[in-house]
């Protein structure tokens, strides 16, 4: 298994492992939104960067992630925004893969922290989570804006 920034030719595998991702969450993100996001992962100005897990040519997941400003440190945060691995794939070591992949990238970009937000019945992710992160105890609150 390897860990491939995203280019311009994946917007296929890309867009089958976002589907994927939203399936999980059963959730609908338009598709208009979807374009916006893939082109906003690929211009070098935005602070959002993706990267694909491979298999034997094959992807079988996904990492998002976003460089923001906090009023908690001088250096800039990483917010690892959406992780998805394949069903088969899970248990192989592949979401484990994709987080160090972005803890690495956080580091040679400056920043210190790392952070991501999970849903509480993802008992299964949160068993990793629990190994390679320290729970930090927030419960998030959330307000949509019409």
């Amino acid at each position: 298994m390897h860990i491939k920034p995203l280019s311009e030719q994946d917007f296929a595998v890309w867009q089958h492992q976002w589907q994927g991702y939203q399936d999980f969450y059963e959730v609908d993100i338009p598709q208009a939104t979807r374009l916006v996001t893939w082109q906003r992962l690929l211009d070098p100005k935005e602070p959002i960067f993706g990267a694909l897990a491979i298999v034997d040519g094959e992807a079988v997941g996904l990492v998002h992630w976003v460089f923001h400003r906090s009023c908690w440190t001088v250096e800039n945060s990483c917010y690892l925004q959406d992780l998805y691995v394949s069903p088969q794939q899970r248990g192989t070591g592949a979401g484990r893969q994709l987080i160090e992949h972005v803890y690495q990238e956080a580091k040679a970009a400056g920043s210190t922290r790392v952070h991501w937000l999970t849903h509480e019945t993802n008992k299964t992710a949160m068993q990793l989570y629990d190994r390679i992160a320290v729970r930090s105890g927030f419960v998030q609150y959330r307000k949509q804006l019409d």
